[in-house]
């Protein structure tokens, strides 16, 4: 059964129209290329893993409805996502090119910076305002996975915006 995902006005998928029961239930990442990370980043990464294998809508379509390990990888400037069955049957691998997250994921990096620099010395409303715009970023970065995805995997926006973090994690080189 091929599932087509129903897009929004701003020809973002919409997950609310997605047939997905499929889900994440366990997600690695390629740690071979990550020399270190700040005590922050390694916080996200964390949070972004249980929150993501506590509540996600994941299927690759075409696939029935199963549940998936997922391992992520940047390997030669390429988004890899190999997606397994949780016996650990191959379904497949979705190669997407890096490029169109390199802006959203930089100006994160920046605005996450000033956001952990503000929480150690600005006011609560200076705060608020970098978070906003961090926010914003992050649901950038989720919109453009989805539409990058959209024909070949099919998920809602939450899982969407806990893979851009951990997208976020994997450019981290040290």
């Amino acid at each position: 059964m091929t599932r087509r995902a129903l897009t929004m006005p701003d020809g973002v998928p919409d997950p609310s129209n997605q047939n997905t029961g499929g889900r994440i239930v366990q997600i690695t990442l390629n740690e071979r290329t990550v020399l270190r990370r700040s005590a922050e980043v390694e916080h996200e990464r964390a949070v972004a893993i249980y929150d993501l294998i506590e509540e996600n809508r994941f299927c690759p379509v075409g696939v029935e409805e199963a549940s998936f390990h997922l391992h992520l990888a940047i390997e030669e400037r390429r988004l890899q996502f190999d997606i397994r069955t949780a016996d650990g049957t191959t379904v497949g691998d979705v190669i997407l090119p890096i490029a169109p997250f390199r802006r959203v994921v930089r100006d994160y990096f920046h605005v996450c910076e000033n956001y952990y620099e503000a929480i150690r010395n600005l006011s609560p409303s200076k705060i608020e305002a970098i978070d906003v715009g961090r926010r914003a970023l992050h649901d950038e970065g989720a919109r453009i996975l989805l539409e990058r995805l959209d024909g070949q995997v099919s998920m809602d926006f939450a899982t969407a915006r806990r893979l851009f973090t951990l997208i976020c994690v994997l450019h981290i080189r040290g």
